[in-house]
């Protein structure tokens, strides 16, 4: 029998990993919202993110979490990069070529990953790792509270500028309607390099915060990617705000679940998620629970 704390126990637990499951899908939802590209060298930049943070804890000591800052720079760079000089150039090409041109592009990278780290596991033990606090007679642990809160003030930012600046709001623009974003002056060639850009800091910026969580080895980046297509559709494709409440469906679905199944399986959770998604709920919880009004 589970008692009513250990029950709220595991929802506050659920929704601690939520913030950083809607940090690590946004830059996907974004990607896809302007370009209509499935980024699946998201998980290349997932992982190299990672380990830049190991990195920058061996060589000067800093924190994961200054590490995801310093982090969102030199993505930003390399996806506007990946944008100007490989995406561009297929984007207007058949799906099937941006998906296996991006899905080349995370072999690359997790090759050079195993050419230069190895296999091994690799872990990031900070001062802070084993410890915890009591809030409200719950034992939570300091690192999962810590990557919440970075992770909402990422996710407040990050809805700052999308409603309140002249790029944010180009950016939604196009994604509503390319189209009409181009004949209103719009230069959805320089937005789409933005968006890739911003897809790709967001990676590696969950990547930093994914440390302290978890170990990690070149192969980190593809069940957290799973679980990022997963949220995007749960949310609805191409509606940012959705990612937030498909990170909070899979988060609470995949630590319930676990309390009547071995946490081995709880990929596998993911991943069935992901197939109901698909077949009953293409729109997302938004269009089902239209669906269910009217």
């Amino acid at each position: 029998m589970f008692t009513t704390q250990n029950l709220v126990s595991v929802a506050i637990a659920a929704l601690l990993t939520a913030g950083l499951y809607a940090v690590m899908s946004y830059g996907l939802a974004i990607i896809y919202g302007v370009m209509k590209v499935i980024n699946v060298s998201n998980a290349g930049f997932l992982m190299l993110g990672a380990f830049m943070t190991l990195m920058y804890f061996q060589w000067w000591h800093l924190d994961p979490v200054a590490g995801a800052v310093l982090n969102l720079l030199p993505f930003f760079g390399a996806g506007w990069l990946v944008y100007k000089l490989l995406v561009r150039r297929v984007v207007s090409a058949r799906p099937i070529a941006t998906l296996l041109l991006l899905f080349a592009l995370w072999l690359v990278i997790q090759n050079v990953a195993l050419a230069i780290w190895g296999s091994d596991d690799q872990s990031i033990i900070t001062a802070y790792t084993y410890k915890s606090l009591i809030v409200g007679g719950f034992r939570l642990p300091l690192t999962r509270l810590i990557v919440f809160a970075v992770a909402l003030l990422a996710l407040s930012l990050l809805h700052f500028v999308l409603g309140h600046t002249y790029v944010g709001k180009a950016l939604r623009a196009t994604v509503q309607d390319p189209q009409a974003a181009l004949l209103v002056g719009i230069d959805t060639e320089r937005i789409s390099a933005l968006a890739f850009g911003l897809g790709t800091a967001l990676s590696g910026f969950a990547g930093s915060l994914l440390t302290l969580l978890f170990s990690f080895t070149p192969d980190f980046g593809g069940p957290f990617q799973l679980k990022s297509f997963t949220i995007i559709v749960l949310g609805g494709l191409e509606n940012f705000a959705g990612v937030t409440v498909g990170a909070a469906v899979l988060a609470l679905t995949e630590s319930f679940a676990v309390l009547f199944m071995r946490a081995s399986l709880q990929n596998v959770i993911a991943y069935g998620l992901l197939v109901v998604a698909l077949i009953v709920m293409p729109g997302g919880v938004a269009q089902l629970w239209a669906r269910t009004r009217s």
